[in-house]
């Protein structure tokens, strides 16, 4: 089985997520037994700082070390966002054959764990690949543009099966790797579609705590007792233990201010103080020490821009009643307004200091 042996994780990001990737790196700490996690760093103050930490289970490989020639033939063609994604497969093919890694699993910086992810990879069984499903919530779906799959979680081993699909990716996105849809085609997400019909081998992985995230947190309802957070299936009544949760979305402005997800999904208060506020808390300290130890000027919480300040108070509200009672003689009950503060995720970086 996989996890007999150590889990090695990479992932890339640049000095504005890396706030992100070190509250991700310590939340593996905290969970994960044995680890080791390659660090893709897109810019060279990512790779400085990282480089420094001398961190045990942490490895940071710069551009130059990771950068071959098919990769650098496509750069020029694609945005910084979309370059990234046209990187990812080849991370994980880099560190298989660099590192001659049994296995390896790429995660997306922008995640924090809760348990061990070993359970994750013990369901795979003999199989060589796996896969998260986004779960949308019905509101919410966009698998018809972003693809059934996400990119976040995906453990491949080296085997014949699981090079097989790695390296038809890799090839995949060098060939068309961009931000639109065409021809039933979208980043690199829209691959895995067909992955489970196309290639032996591959796992969808059914646990409902691999994959927590905006846009299907409202299909489970939560409790903590004594520091240990238990998931429920409301239409099932299936419980289970959280094991990451994928914080896509949140964004921090230059004027104080952070956005958790933008209005677009729903979030309750008890899922904010449950998972966003602790997380939160943790970027702020993570990007006051990256601060503190580092000469260089970069924001590591990634904020580059100002928002308009967005108050929550009674005018705010009337106007927004108003504006739901022009749009539908049905809002006057005031539902499609309370609602409305569902989708309200705007905050002051003082609220968590």
């Amino acid at each position: 089985m996989l996890t007999k042996g150590k889990l090695n994780f990479c992932t890339l990001f640049n000095s504005a997520y890396l706030s992100r990737g070190m509250v991700l790196y310590h939340s593996l700490i905290r969970h994960c037994k044995a680890f080791h996690l390659f660090v893709f760093a897109f810019d060279e103050a990512t790779y400085a700082y990282l480089k420094q930490l001398n961190s045990p289970h942490l490895t940071p490989v710069s551009l130059r070390e990771f950068e071959d020639e098919e990769l650098l033939k496509v750069k020029p063609f694609r945005s910084a966002g979309e370059y990234c994604w046209t990187s990812t497969a080849s991370t994980i093919l880099y560190c298989i054959e660099k590192y001659q890694l049994s296995n390896c699993t790429y995660i997306d910086a922008d995640m924090c764990f809760y348990n061990d992810p070993a359970v994750l990879m013990e369901e795979m069984g003999e199989k060589s690949v796996l896969i998260t499903e986004h779960r949308y919530t019905a509101e919410y779906d966009q698998s018809a543009i972003s693809g059934k799959y996400c990119v976040q979680f995906m453990c491949f081993k080296n085997t014949t099966e699981g090079m097989q699909v790695l390296r038809k990716w890799r090839q995949d996105c060098l060939n068309w790797c961009y931000a639109r849809i065409e021809d039933g085609k979208f980043g690199d997400q829209k691959y895995l579609d067909t992955w489970t019909k196309e290639f032996k081998g591959v796992h969808e992985l059914q646990h409902l705590g691999g994959g927590l995230a905006p846009w299907n947190i409202q299909q489970y309802s939560f409790s903590n007792e004594q520091g240990k957070i238990t998931g429920t299936e409301k239409s099932t009544g299936k419980r289970f233990s959280p094991v990451f949760f994928h914080f896509h979305g949140l964004k921090f402005y230059k004027n104080q201010l952070l956005s958790l997800s933008g209005e677009t999904y729903e979030l309750s208060q008890h899922q904010r103080e449950l998972f966003y506020f602790p997380y939160i808390r943790e970027l702020l300290q993570q990007a006051q020490h990256i601060h503190l130890n580092n000469k260089n000027a970069f924001d590591a919480n990634g904020a580059s821009q100002e928002i308009k300040e967005k108050p929550l108070n009674f005018i705010y509200l009337l106007r927004q009643f108003i504006y739901d009672c022009r749009s539908s003689i049905k809002n006057i009950n005031g539902k499609a307004t309370r609602k409305r503060l569902l989708h309200y995720h705007y905050y002051s970086t003082h609220d968590f200091i």
